[in-house]
């Protein structure tokens, strides 16, 4: 209830900020719009603060509330009209475009994406890290999972009033989601079977709550029994539920230029991300025949054979990132794990598995170091106010993604040149997402139609990963899918621009240092606060309207 009580206050604050005008154009006036900004939109789009707060969902997201939230955005957008950004260091100048790319997506959610009335999965992604609480972690947690099951019940029933423009796609997601497991499992408790969805997560913890803590088993049992009844009412309903699920090709493409700044259009991504899939399709095909003679990776048979695999593969990086000079590890860069956990399948490894399992090479590169924990390591440690909670999916994804490629080229795969395969292998899945994430979007496909095309496209490819895929860049705000090809041509691009500026005087390390020290914004403002260039961000100061439906 307190964040229902605390939106109310802001939406009354947000009214009478309008009416006093538009402050002064200095850059500390921008963090404190950056800080109200980020005090207004909560709880907006957290399901998960209705499990822990006991607000109802009705309030919280209530059509008069969320209206009101609505245009309370406007004295934000006029606050940052009146500021003179054009006289700022560069620096602040992405600053203020970053701020500005967060306002256009919060009004996109507002106004276009409405998740509380559109999908069902809204209400039911917490509910499986709930289902997955350990309950040797403490009182603390406990007396949290007691409030959170006590939860479920009034949300889903207030779900119900809710979703009035329900998807099918979204409906058929959480129909799915509800009874079945995704076949990937990353980042779920192991089980040797895992559990069907997220009923048959409820059925694990009612397990485990008779066996551990038989005092909680009649919370459970309410809270399965809400969710099974939410699972009926959305077969019920679900021949009503025919709005479509993607956003519309003007609208996406407003979205991918006003809040993930990308200056691309859809059409010139689709024949960017055909390209990348040709190219890397032929360079497969010349890498295999580079290495005929080559015996074939084996996966690994046991749980300890592969660890030893990542912990040699995690040895050989780190030497070779600093022999080489690529990019600076600090001291403070302690262990970082894996991003595939070992799971033996009655199925058999899925498509991450196929490769990790052989050689985890990768996506130790793309997802541990220097990728996605070396990152979130150093942006943890971010304290610039706008920066440290700023992290663009295009700019996460495609330095990871660049990083396949480029290291594998720098020479991080010499020791096992059939890797050389696998780093192909991924670059063409992640160029097949593109099409998949657009022309979901552009609701010229449905989510069978995009696993099939990726399927089609992409070696290895098994059902699951494809299907989880395609959820990811459908629900997800707009643009994730292609955020890994594109973002790596972005990153491409950027290095050339560097390379070509500096000359004799470019150093592979001190491009990649600058890059990350810049944060998680999205890279054409990387760009330009590296290299002054403003061709892209020329496209960025002027937003126009949301296109209509």
């Amino acid at each position: 209830m307190r964040h229902f009580l605390k939106l109310l206050i802001l939406v009354a604050c947000a009214s009478a900020a309008s009416a006093q005008g538009a402050p002064g154009g200095t850059y500390g006036d921008l963090l404190t719009v950056h800080e109200e900004l980020q005090e207004y939109m909560v709880p907006a789009f957290t399901p998960s603060v209705v499990l822990d707060s006991g607000a109802r969902v009705g309030e919280i997201y209530a059509d008069k509330l969320m209206e009101e939230k609505r245009a309370g955005l406007a004295q934000f957008e006029e606050r940052l009209t009146g500021m003179a950004v054009q006289t700022w260091p560069r620096e602040e100048q992405a600053d203020f475009l970053a701020v500005k790319s967060l306002l256009n997506g919060y009004r996109f959610n507002l106004e276009v994406l409405r998740p509380w009335k559109r999908d069902p999965g809204f209400y039911l992604d917490p509910l499986m890290r709930v289902a997955f609480t350990d309950f040797g972690a403490g009182e603390e947690t406990l007396l949290r999972l007691e409030t959170q099951l006590a939860a479920v019940a009034p949300m889903l029933s207030s779900a119900r009033s809710n979703l009035t423009e329900v998807a099918g796609d979204y409906a058929d997601l959480a129909l799915f989601n509800l009874g079945h497991s995704d076949g990937v499992n990353h980042y779920h408790p192991y089980r040797d079977v895992p559990p069907a969805g997220i009923i048959g997560w409820y059925d694990d913890l009612l397990a485990r709550s008779r066996a551990e803590r038989p005092e909680l088993v009649p919370q459970v049992v309410a809270a399965r029994t809400a969710i099974i009844e939410f699972r009926d009412w959305l077969r019920a309903e679900r021949p009503r539920m025919t709005a479509p699920a993607g956003v519309g090709p003007e609208r996406y493409d407003w979205y991918i230029r006003h809040v993930r700044m990308i200056p691309l259009t859809s059409s010139e991504m689709l024949t960017l991300a055909e390209r990348e899939h040709e190219r890397m399709s032929a360079a497969l095909a010349i890498l295999r025949h580079r290495n005929r003679d080559l015996p074939q990776l084996e996966l690994s048979a046991t749980a300890e054979e592969q660890r030893a695999k990542v912990r040699q593969t995690d040895e050989i990086v780190r030497d070779f990132l600093a022999d080489e000079e690529i990019v600076t590890v600090p001291d403070f860069v302690g262990e970082l794990g894996s991003n595939t956990p070992w799971i033996e399948r009655p199925t058999g490894p899925n498509f991450w598995e196929q490769i990790q399992f052989r050689d985890p090479i990768p996506d130790h590169l793309h997802a541990v170091i220097p990728g996605h924990r070396f990152d979130a390591v150093l942006a943890a440690r971010d304290t610039r106010p706008i920066r440290r909670r700023y992290s663009d999916g295009a700019r996460a994804e495609g330095w990871a993604t660049y990083l396949e490629e480029a290291l594998m080229l720098a020479g991080a795969t010499r020791h096992s040149p059939r890797a050389d395969e696998f780093i192909e292998l991924f670059g063409i899945f992640r160029a097949a997402r593109v099409p998949a994430d657009v022309f979901m979007q552009h609701n010229r496909w449905d989510v069978r139609e995009a696993v099939s095309y990726m399927r089609l496209k992409t070696p290895w490819l098994d059902e699951d990963v494809a299907r989880v895929d395609a959820e990811i860049y459908l629900r997800r705000p707009p643009g994730y899918g292609i955020a890994y090809t594109i973002g790596k041509l972005q990153m491409d691009a950027l290095l050339a621009d560097r390379s070509q500026q500096l000359g004799e005087s470019f150093s592979l390390r001190e491009f990649h240092d600058n890059f990350l020290a810049a944060g998680r914004l999205p890279i054409s403002l990387i760009r330009y606060e590296m290299t002054g260039l403003d061709d892209e961000v020329r496209l960025f100061w002027t937003t126009p309207p949301i296109p209509p439906q």
